[in-house]
C-alpha cells in the first residue's frame, strides 16, 4: 500500500528542535531559490544570456501582472508577493520529483512504518500556515505603514455602535483569512499527493502522467491564487486605510 500520512514524519532533532521531513524540504526549496537568485544576478549583462533572459522574464511577468491589482503600491509590495508566488510555486514542484516521499527508511522499533526523507513543503499544514500568518502580518504592516497609526480605525472605531460592531468584524475576517490561506493550500496540494500515491500504486506506469501533468498545473493556480488573493487584500487593506485617512 502506498504510505500516506496527514502529519509529516520526524527525523531527529537539532539542539532540542524537532526536524520533519517537510521542513528538510522546505530548506531545499529556500536553497533553489537562493542559488537560482545569485546565480540570475551575478553577472547581470545589457545582453543577458538563457539564465539571465528567463529570471527577467519571470520577474517581469510577474511584476506586471500584480501591478494591475496593486496600482500604485507595487513598489512596496511587489517583494512580498513575487517571493509568495516563487517559493509556493517551487515548494509544490519539488513535491512532485521522483523520491520525494518514496525514498526513506523504516525505523527499526516500527518495522512496519516507513519513514520518507522528503515530503511536498506545502503538504504539511504547518509549512501553509506559516505562509498564512506571514501574508496576514504583512497586510497589517503595510497597512500601518502607508496610512499610518489611522489605520487601525479600520478595527477600533468607538465613534457610534455600528462602527464598533463592524470593527469586530474586521478584526473576525483577517483572523479567518489565515485559517482560509492556510487550509486551501495544503488540501489543495495534500489531496495531489495522496491521488498520485494512489495511481501510482494501482497502475505504475504510464498511467500517473496525465495526473502528475494535472499537478504540475495544480502547484501554479495554488501558488497564483495564494500571492494573488494576498495582493487583493492588500489593495483593499491600503484603499481603506487611505479613505479613513481622507
Amino acid at each position: 500500500m502506498p504510505h500516506i500520512s496527514l502529519a509529516a514524519e520526524r527525523l531527529g532533532s537539532f539542539l532540542g528542535f524537532p526536524i520533519n521531513n517537510a521542513l528538510v524540504t522546505t530548506w531545499c526549496v529556500m536553497a533553489i531559490l537562493i542559488i537560482g537568485s545569485f546565480c540570475a544576478t551575478r553577472n547581470m549583462k545589457e545582453v543577458p544570456n538563457a539564465f539571465q533572459s528567463i529570471a527577467e522574464m519571470v520577474v517581469g511577468g510577474l511584476y506586471d501582472f500584480f501591478s494591475t491589482i496593486s496600482g500604485k503600491h507595487i513598489q512596496k509590495v511587489f517583494p512580498l508577493l513575487a517571493s509568495l508566488f516563487l517559493f509556493i510555486i517551487a515548494a509544490n514542484w519539488v513535491g512532485l520529483l521522483p523520491g520525494v516521499g518514496t525514498v526513506g527508511f523504516f525505523r527499526p522499533e516500527e518495522t512496519e512504518k516507513f519513514v520518507p526523507l522528503f515530503r511536498g513543503a506545502t503538504t504539511d499544514i504547518n509549512t501553509t500556515l506559516a505562509l498564512a500568518i506571514v501574508a496576514v502580518v504583512a497586510i497589517q504592516y503595510y497597512g500601518f505603514r502607508t496610512v499610518g497609526k489611522h489605520y487601525s480605525s479600520r478595527f477600533i472605531n468607538i465613534t457610534n455602535p455600528i462602527n464598533f460592531f463592524v470593527g469586530i468584524l474586521e478584526i473576525a475576517s483577517e483572523v479567518s483569512k489565515i485559517v482560509s490561506f492556510a487550509f486551501r493550500l495544503f488540501g489543495n496540494i495534500f489531496a495531489g499527493e495522496v491521488l498520485l500515491a494512489v495511481i501510482a500504486f494501482l497502475m505504475p506506469f504510464i498511467v500517473p502522467l496525465p495526473f502528475l501533468m494535472m499537478e504540475l498545473f495544480v502547484g501554479f493556480i495554488q501558488a497564483l491564487v495564494f500571492s494573488m488573493l494576498t495582493a487583493v487584500f492588500l489593495s483593499v487593506a491600503l484603499m481603506h486605510g487611505s479613505e479613513n485617512h481622507a
